[in-house]
Parts: C-alpha cells; sequence; structure tokens
C-alpha cells in the first residue's frame, strides 16, 4: 500500500494542508503516522475519499452535507443530498432564466427606439415588475456540465467574485501569538483564547478583534510551518509571555467572507484583487514569510469565545489583502 505525505497530497490535488487537516477534523478523511515520515500520510482509501470530496465541493455540496454522504457510506442519504440540491439549482435556472427573458425584453424594447436616448419607461411595465418582484436573490449561478473537465471550467467560472468589500482597518494594539509546529493555528489559536479568557479581555474590550496568519508560510515539500494569532487589546495593557504585545498599522484591505474550510477561496481574492480596474496590491514584501501582510479574521469571535466554541464548519473568516487606489500612493 503506497503512502503519501500530506504535502505530497496538497501537491497533487492543489489543496492547502489546513484544508486536509479541516477536513480531518471534520471526520471527512482520516490520516496516519508512520515511523517512516515525520508528517501524516494518507493512504489510497483516503485519497479516494478526498477525490470524492474534491468532486462535491465542485458541485457545490455544502461539507455538512458531504459529512452525512462520507460517513454513512447510505445510498438513500446521498440521494437525498442531491436531490435537495438539485432542486435549489432547478430554482435558481428557473429565476436566471426569468431575468434573462426579462433582459432580453429590454434590449428589443432598446432596439425598436429610434432616439438614443434611455428613456426607462419600460421599467414600469406591471408584468414585468411582478415578475422581478417574485424572483428570489440567487445563491450562485450554475451550469449544468457533463464532464469533470467541463466541469472544473464550469468552477471556475463560478468562482469569479462579485461580494468583496474594500475596507479599511485602524490601526491597534494586538496580543500576539505565535506557534510553529504541527497544527500550528490550533496551537496559537488556544494560547490566545486563554488570555482572553483570562484577562476578561471580552468585557474589558467589546470591540475586540481576532486576526491570523501564516508566519512562516509553508514551503515545498514540508508540512511543518508557523501561525501567529492576534487579539486587539487596549493600548495600556500588559501582556504575559510567551505571547507579545505587538503594535498594527492598519491600513486599506479587499475583503471576501468564507465559510471555515474553504481556503481555496483566497485564490479568487487574489484574482479579484489582480483585475480590478480600482484597486491595486499594496503587499508587505517579506518574501512570503507572513504572507506578505495577508490576513484572516475571524468574525464574531467574542461571541465564539464567550460560548466555549471551537473550530466550526459555521465559522466565518473575512480573508483580507492590502490594497491601495490606483495611481495613488
Amino acid at each position: 500500500m503506497e503512502l503519501k505525505t500530506i504535502s505530497q497530497v496538497s501537491k497533487a490535488f492543489k489543496v492547502s494542508t489546513r484544508t486536509l487537516r479541516y477536513y480531518e477534523q471534520l471526520g471527512l478523511l482520516k490520516s496516519q503516522k508512520t515511523e517512516e515520515y515525520a508528517y501524516r500520510v494518507y493512504d489510497s482509501e483516503a485519497i479516494l475519499c478526498l477525490q470524492q470530496i474534491i468532486i462535491l465541493r465542485k458541485l457545490r455540496i455544502p461539507l455538512k452535507q458531504i459529512s452525512l454522504i462520507v460517513r454513512n457510506r447510505n445510498a438513500s442519504e446521498a440521494l437525498e443530498v442531491f436531490r435537495n440540491n438539485f432542486q435549489d439549482i432547478s430554482d435558481e435556472i428557473t429565476a436566471l432564466s426569468t431575468i434573462r427573458s426579462i433582459l432580453a425584453t429590454f434590449i428589443n424594447t432598446l432596439e425598436r427606439e429610434t432616439e438614443i436616448e434611455l428613456k426607462f419607461d419600460l421599467l414600469n411595465d406591471e408584468a414585468i415588475l411582478k415578475v422581478i418582484d417574485a424572483l428570489t436573490l440567487t445563491k450562485i449561478n450554475f451550469k449544468e456540465e457533463k464532464s469533470m473537465k467541463d466541469l472544473s471550467k464550469a468552477s471556475e467560472k463560478l468562482s469569479k467574485l462579485t461580494d468583496v468589500r474594500i475596507i479599511y482597518l485602524p490601526p491597534a494594539t494586538v496580543a500576539a501569538s505565535h506557534y510553529i509546529g504541527e497544527e500550528p493555528e490550533k496551537n496559537s489559536g488556544e494560547a490566545l483564547d486563554k488570555f482572553v479568557k483570562e484577562s476578561g479581555l471580552c468585557d474589558i474590550k467589546p470591540d475586540l478583534r481576532h486576526f491570523g496568519f501564516n508566519h512562516p508560510n509553508p514551503v515545498d515539500q514540508n508540512s511543518i510551518y508557523g501561525y501567529e494569532t492576534w487579539v486587539t487589546i487596549p493600548d495600556d495593557m500588559e501582556v504575559p509571555a510567551p505571547l507579545e504585545k505587538k503594535k498594527f498599522e492598519g491600513g486599506l484591505y479587499a475583503a471576501h467572507m468564507i465559510q471555515m474550510g474553504n481556503f481555496h477561496e483566497w485564490e479568487w481574492l487574489w484574482e479579484w484583487v489582480r483585475s480590478s480596474s480600482d484597486y491595486e496590491l499594496n503587499v508587505i514584501e517579506d518574501n512570503g514569510e507572513c504572507m506578505y501582510g495577508t490576513m484572516e479574521e475571524h468574525l464574531n469571535y467574542i461571541n465564539h469565545i464567550k460560548a466555549d466554541i471551537g473550530g466550526s464548519e459555521a465559522m466565518q473568516l473575512d480573508l483580507l489583502i492590502p490594497v491601495k487606489e490606483k495611481n495613488k500612493k
């Protein structure tokens, strides 16, 4: 039985090692540790399972439903999941077809106009307004495809972001927790959570924010890397060792919210910034040591820490890339 290291699997399937570990936390994947390898390894059964997960994710099946399919191995369970998602997609296609029909009506009406001046009388058509009012906002645009190649192309088309926000993060004083080794996000996060609870920070600073980033970034064929976690604190607050007190300079960021585990959407956000007509990258030149100044913000952290909620599929993160307006210093 051939075993693959976590870095080999990550590279072969273009899935981050962090995503693989998250799939394990959800019980979707199982890795092993052997004397031959210092890192986690996957057997052929685990790799086959990962292939199935990747296909289901491209079909826009949520991780929670994928978990039901993978854990139960029950055809009736899978059938129910597929039926529900098929119905959701059918509803979206119906809504999009209606929108397309209305746009065609607008085009035909405008093409018949003898003058170029645009008049919006057609937007007052009661029949059209009733149809528009009945439309529901669609979650995604979906196009039925038949092959894996076409499925991948469809997935790429759907990865173009339309909901990126440009936000300003103010300067702040932070308590920083840094860990290098296995599961650095978990270990650095637990140390910071302990500080937050013991110091009563939630009551002292109810507007606290929680950030994190790789430090250092992982390198090829090496799954060991570091992660640094921050929480904002009052300027005069003391921070116990091994935590460090630091200053965050703040700045302008392109932000995209993801559900915990969807770290592949980092590339979508990078692509949005690269193709933006209004903004450009304003990253730190650190050779990737600290993710070039990019960060992840744990949204609603204060409620999670008060309720003692750990890693969860329901957790939301903001992916943050430093940007600046084009043609401006």
